[in-house]
């Protein structure tokens, strides 16, 4: 799958862009049963909800999971992420976002770079992210919420919060904006939430500011965000490196398969 030029300027003007039923049924239950596999492999990969009760995100699953492993090299994605990037890129972060139906809480709004920043001392914001939609996503079981155009205003601030709340990983209430940031920027341009089939894949930029309402629907929200690096914009960690399950170690420039991994017709 290749972007076309209209494709690739509504990206660059708005900061994202959702395309539909990238990936057919077969593939996203394929997909669901590999994310249900990795919830269920004890490990530091594992985030939980703050009543402890249900998984709220889920780390790396690329490294655990050959499924994951082939998608972030199908040329479905990893050639739009190319031509929206550069042609040497590989996976810096790998994670799920997992909203149980009538549980899944809100997640505050941020900007992605501003976080790998703080942690890793990534030098700028050379990456793309791809969200690829595991469930149907509706107005009901919180979507992400972009504000279009944001990305071209770099950073919103600096720093964050003296108070960590997660150990495991930097959480968007620790960069989280304030109401008076919020408004102004929704007032410029708005809010949108792209919705779609699952197998829909939504690309964004790493400076977008955007967040997500808790899911009030009896429907599951589950989000893949797979986010790729320029190979040239590697991370230089101020203290420990973060571990593995937050930031991926393989730094060597990814090639799209001949065929989709997901196929079947290409083995692990």
């Amino acid at each position: 799958m290749r972007l076309n030029d209209k494709q690739l300027a509504q990206y660059h003007e708005d900061g994202f862009l959702l395309v539909e039923s990238a990936l057919d049924q077969q593939e996203v239950e394929q997909l669901r049963a590999s994310f249900q596999r990795d919830c269920e492999t004890p490990g530091p990969h594992l985030v939980a909800e703050e009543d402890g009760s249900q998984v709220r995100a889920v780390y790396a699953s690329h490294q655990r999971q050959p499924e994951f492993s082939g998608l972030v090299r199908d040329p479905r994605v990893l050639v739009p992420v190319q031509q929206l990037l550069t042609e040497d890129v590989y996976v810096y972060q790998f994670k799920i976002n997992a909203k149980p139906a009538f549980g899944g809480e809100r997640w505050s709004w941020h900007q992605d770079y501003l976080a790998w920043r703080i942690a890793d001392n990534l030098p700028a914001p050379r990456q793309v992210n791809i969200g690829v939609f595991l469930d149907d996503v509706t107005e009901f079981n919180g979507p992400v919420i972009f504000l279009p155009g944001s990305h071209r205003n770099g950073l919103v601030h600096e720093g964050r919060t003296e108070q960590a709340k997660s150990e495991q990983h930097l959480d968007p209430d620790d960069i989280a904006l304030s109401a008076e940031q919020l408004a102004e920027h929704v007032d410029r341009r708005g809010m949108v939430s792209p919705k779609g089939p699952a197998g829909s894949i939504v690309f964004f930029s790493p400076e977008i500011v955007h967040g997500s309402a808790p899911n009030m629907s009896p429907f599951p929200r589950r989000l893949l965000i797979a986010t790729y690096n320029d190979v040239a914009n590697l991370p230089s960690w101020p203290g420990e490196p973060r571990p593995d399950y937050v930031v991926c170690r393989d730094t060597e420039p990814l090639r799209p398969l001949a065929e989709s991994f997901l196929t079947g017709q290409v083995s692990a």
